[in-house]
């Protein structure tokens, strides 16, 4: 279930063209707040808030409550808490100032790409 949720994350950040889906998984760490880590970035204070909003509204349409959230007043960074995961959304600035990813270096990670529809597959929905 954790993989279905953690590639879920990541369409809706690349729905919104979001960049750099990458999880970090911390079950192994003793004391650890949540299992896994979502990190992404936007290129703008206005697209990291459609990023957020938009994994606000999948993540609720596959049943899962939003604990906590904080950062929505400027978009810089936006965390989002959902028990098991919790998502950062960083303006890649942010991202690359604080580099949380390096602060959890030795936890395995995994890196998601933006799923692209086969060209014929688009061109039959439109029809």
């Amino acid at each position: 279930m954790i993989t279905h949720d953690l590639r879920l994350l990541a369409d809706a950040i690349y729905d919104k063209k979001g960049e750099h889906a990458v999880s970090l998984d911390l079950r192994a760490i003793d004391g650890a707040i949540t299992d896994f880590f979502m990190v992404c970035d936007g290129s703008n204070t206005t697209q990291v808030g459609a990023i957020a909003d938009n994994i606000a509204e999948k993540m609720k349409e596959e049943g899962h409550t939003l604990y906590r959230s904080q950062g929505e007043g400027n978009n810089f960074w936006i965390i989002q808490d959902y028990g098991n995961i919790v998502v950062h959304i960083f303006l890649k600035e942010y991202r690359e100032f604080y580099r949380l990813e390096e602060l959890w270096a030795d936890v395995p990670r995994k890196e998601y790409k933006e799923r692209r529809v086969p060209k014929a597959a688009a061109d039959k929905t439109q029809e």
